[in-house]
């Protein structure tokens, strides 16, 4: 039986090309790895084709690509005799929409507000624009509505399986309103001169049973079809008379015809654009084929997890890892609910289930205390073991560099302030004018606030959001916490002080607004559901607002060091003290012990061990420098540059510089250059600013492929490749130890250790797709056979670059972990006391669970020992660990030398027993050992 808290998750990306089967044949190999639960990603039914997952159509099936329920009942069972737990990672925010293939959209664009999925999800219906019937803003077409119409690509059908008309757009199918079948069986046995033949006749008395326009109605609907598809010969009548909708040049009639009937429907189509300014769903960030879910409503709730509950009872999971947290209206509400499923699923036999969130921390903030919640899925613990790593020496020079390559201040706020405003102005305008009418509504529904003109309150929220530090507050319809009141006052004062307009109570009534105040007892004429609304959406705004304008856009724009451009942190971050590092590892062990550890993800930017390299630019800041000018200067030439066009930017081509860094491979290929060419093209387009997704600009995007295919080609850049190439393999030797040491801290430091996929051997990937290639388990499996007996340090040290070093340190820590389980599952953590000159250079700790420990060291800041990354660990590093009141292999010891602890790799463990008078002091620093 797997434990109830994982000792350690691995990642795997489920797909058609990894399946459920696939997955069985890799379990053996991840038991003998040490992993203790399969962290998968989602599994219920997505989109065709789906390399992730996330776009769910139908939440109550398993997804038939990756084999269904045969091939997960295998699944099942290969996990449970290898004795390994399965976390699913399940989405609750949000479904694939459009296409033709989710049961509860076809209904609602089929019966519009009627339909009983119509509140699953999160539409404002009377918000359609120049319509006075309500709907929903379809932004699938291709070109403007008149062209799709004009051009034929738009056809009305019949399915003679179902008696039932659609709309199709090529792969997206439209549901006629059943209402509008009379009319159109009219027509088409008009168009087909059938009035007079027995199936003509059939069809028209059916449809002169409903005259009316609300008829057939639900209940009446399925006889309907039944009937009409029961018709002898109605299937060659309808297609022949479908010829009066079939649209295109030349057949205005006909063309009018069908857009007659479709604005006659529950939607309204419109170009894909319109998304940016029109749309009246909720999305997830601004994708539009993924529609947000009310999951507050209890029965989009219970339709949602009837399948989760099932494998909950089954026991076949034993734990979730619940995606976008901070997109549902009330995360809080969704925690209680989700644990008491938890619960009545178990039934008797109940047992721990681990519960983690995809939650992103802003700095300084702390991860409310959700019901049953054991933490975050680790972003923020990725950020500090970088920032722990980082050589703070260096920093000011990688800052004059940054600017005099981009010519960009190394100030980061008015990056993300411009990024933000991007965002508001094109990718979540929609989003944003919603709000801002409902706020306008709210202040026009009372005497003391209607002077409020729209266009006020618009710019006043617009300055709120535009300070909002962090993802969201977690405000609920009973009010909130002192901690968000405190920030929303914060941000109004920030707001109020950029504005120029005349205040007159406009920023009191806002903030009165988002903490709910204005609704309550003695201001109910401001309309309470209005208010209550408002204040709760604004929270499902600020997160997509902030990881849109954060990490999709001016994480993309600031390049002074890419290492900390990462989901969760700060790209303008300082190094972390020793100290600092320890206090929070102390705050996490008393208050999330049990919360996922990542170094990789499938949403990370650049992989583990890329990042780990880049952090070596802050020990070689000086002589990055200096390179980056020469290259700048030797690929003068290369630069693209057509009207004022130049490709790349300034900014860019410093940015590209460190991916390729980051990424180097011991050999260059064409796959190398494949892929720094699309890492190039989306980084250029999230950044927004020569180009972009909604408007890319081809020539630039051009110029950036034809720049790397200079710059990388042999023949045309000899000198240059020599250089970077002699530069990567010297940071590529720092990185490696650099990684071990991160490796080291994310298994060891309180938390529950998560392994991406493939990541036991070096990780230089890039953001996804990259990051989701295929993984050779085959290669992982016979070299974990090998260095699992007993490792030799020495040969793989010397064959350091094939990744072994890295899977066999993984072993061994992961070993420790089972072997010492009550150390790390319930432990303390203890910082342990360096001395001496390179006392810096060490991260030195402790776990402890009654008489046992764990010492744990870690080196850092590497080129003093390396020559500067030209060598292993050569030099002396000085100094002592103290660890008076701890027993090693028997025996008391005051302190251990740093040159007999490193003297072969940069990382440490020694199991030790506890001294009885030990536990005092370990109890001084508020853990019981």
């Amino acid at each position: 039986m797997p434990p109830a808290i994982p000792r350690a998750t691995y990642r795997l990306q489920l797909n058609e090309n990894f399946t459920f089967d696939d997955a069985t044949a890799v379990a053996p190999y991840l038991k003998a790895l040490g992993i203790s639960h399969v962290y998968a990603s989602p599994f219920l039914k997505a989109r065709a084709h789906s390399q992730h997952g996330y776009d769910i159509v139908d939440h109550n099936v398993l997804n038939p690509e990756l084999g269904g329920e045969a091939a997960f009942e295998r699944f099942s069972a290969a996990l449970k005799l290898n004795g390994l737990g399965l976390i699913l990672d399940f989405v609750p925010n949000h479904m694939g929409v459009h296409f033709a293939d989710n049961p509860w959209w076809l209904d609602v664009l089929e019966w519009g507000e009627v339909s009983p999925y119509a509140d699953f999800f999160d539409i404002d219906w009377d918000l359609l624009p120049y319509r006075t019937k309500g709907g929903v803003l379809l932004p699938i077409l291709g070109t403007s509505y008149g062209q799709a119409l004009n051009n034929g690509e738009i056809e009305l059908r019949y399915d003679p399986q179902e008696g039932s008309f659609s709309a199709w757009y090529y792969e997206h199918r439209l549901p006629i309103a059943p209402e509008r079948y009379s009319e159109i069986l009219r027509a088409v046995v008009g168009e087909a001169g059938a009035g007079n033949d027995a199936a003509g006749r059939a069809i028209l008395d059916l449809a002169s049973r409903y005259t009316d326009l609300r008829h057939p109605n639900r209940m009446e609907a399925p006889a309907f079809k039944v009937a009409l598809r029961d018709i002898d010969g109605a299937d060659t009548v309808i297609t022949r008379g479908l010829a009066a909708y079939r649209a295109g040049a030349g057949r205005e009639a006909q063309t009018k015809a069908l857009h007659y009937l479709l604005e006659r429907q529950h939607y309204r189509l419109g170009h894909w654009r319109l998304a940016s300014s029109e749309i009246n769903y909720r999305r997830f960030f601004d994708v539009n084929t993924l529609a947000g879910l009310r999951v507050e409503n209890m029965p989009t709730f219970k339709a949602s997890h009837a399948l989760v509950r099932r494998l909950i009872t089954e026991g076949k999971l034993q734990g979730i890892r619940l995606d976008h947290i901070d997109g549902l209206r009330d995360p809080a509400q969704y925690c209680q609910r989700l644990l008491r499923l938890i619960r009545e699923a178990q039934g008797e036999r109940r047992k721990p289930f681990y519960l983690v969130m995809e939650k992103i921390l802003g700095e300084g903030e702390s991860l409310p205390k959700f019901a049953g919640m054991q933490g975050t899925t680790g972003y923020e613990w990725l950020n500090l073991i970088s920032r722990a790593l980082l050589d703070g020496k260096g920093l000011e020079t990688l800052d004059e560099t940054w600017r005099q390559a981009s010519n960009i201040a190394p100030d980061f706020a008015p990056v993300l302030r411009a990024a933000k405003q991007r965002v508001m102005e094109t990718l979540l305008a929609s989003e944003f004018t919603v709000l801002a009418r409902l706020l306008a509504r709210i202040a026009g529904g009372h005497y003391a606030t209607r002077d409020f003109s729209a266009d006020s309150l618009r710019q006043a929220l617009e300055l709120y959001v535009l300070h909002f530090p962090v993802y969201r507050t977690y405000i609920t319809a009973g009010g909130p916490s002192p901690d968000d009141r405190a920030l929303i006052a914060d941000t109004i004062d920030k707001a109020r002080h950029d504005w120029f307009g005349a205040d007159e109570g406009i920023f009191n009534f806002l903030q009165d607004a988002l903490t709910l105040d204005l609704a309550g007892p003695d201001r109910a004429a401001h309309g309470r559901q209005r208010v209550r609304r408002f204040a709760l959406k604004v929270q499902q705004f600020t997160g997509p607002m902030m990881a849109k304008s954060l990490e999709d856009t001016a994480f993309y724009r600031y390049h002074r060091l890419l290492a900390l451009n990462e989901v969760g942190g700060d790209a303008a971050a300082a190094s972390l003290p020793v100290q600092a590092f320890h206090d929070a590892m102390q705050a996490r062990a008393k208050d999330f012990p049990h919360g996922m550890t990542a170094t990789s993800t499938h949403d990370t930017k650049r992989g583990e061990d890329a990042r780990a390299r880049l952090l070596v630019l802050s020990e070689l800041a000086g002589e990055w420098a200096s390179l980056v000018g020469r290259w700048k200067s030797l690929n003068a030439r290369h630069i693209v540059t057509e009207g004022s066009i130049r490709a790349p930017s300034p900014a860019f081509e410093y940015m590209l510089y460190q991916a390729l860094i980051g990424t180097w491979p011991q050999t260059m290929d064409a796959d190398f250059l494949a892929r720094m060419k699309a890492y190039a093209i989306k980084a250029a387009r999230e950044g927004k600013v020569e180009t972009g997704w909604l408007n890319p600009n081809t020539a630039y995007e051009k110029g950036l492929e034809i720049f790397l295919e200079r710059i990388l080609d042999i023949g045309q850049s000899s000198e240059f490749l020599s250089s970077i190439d002699a530069f990567a393999r010297r940071v590529s030797l720092i990185g490696v130890l650099n990684s071990l040491s991160q490796l080291t801290l994310k298994a060891m430091m309180p938390g529950v250790p998560d392994f991406y996929q493939g990541t036991e051997f070096w990780d230089t990937s890039l953001v996804d797709p990259d990051n989701r290639r295929p993984v050779d388990f085959r290669a992982r499996e016979m070299a974990l056979a090998e260095v699992s007996k007993e490792p030799r340090w020495a040969d793989l040290i010397a064959h350091v670059t094939d990744g072994r070093i890295k899977l066999a340190w993984t072993h061994h820590l992961l070993a420790l972990r089972n072997r010492h389980s009550g150390v790390f599952d319930n432990g303390s953590y203890l910082p342990l006391d360096v001395t001496g000159p390179h006392r810096d250079h060490v991260i030195a700790f402790a776990r402890i669970h009654r008489k046992t420990a764990v010492i744990i060291a870690t080196m850092r800041w590497f080129a003093p020992f390396t020559d500067d990354g030209r060598s292993w660990l050569n030099g002396t590093i000085e100094g002592a660990i103290t660890i008076d009141g701890l027993h090693i292999d028997g025996v008391s010891r005051t302190e251990l030398p740093l040159s007999e602890l490193f003297a072969e790799l940069p990382v440490v463990t020694r199991a030790a027993t506890v001294k009885r008078a030990y536990k005092k002091a370990a109890r001084d620093h508020g853990r019981a050992a």
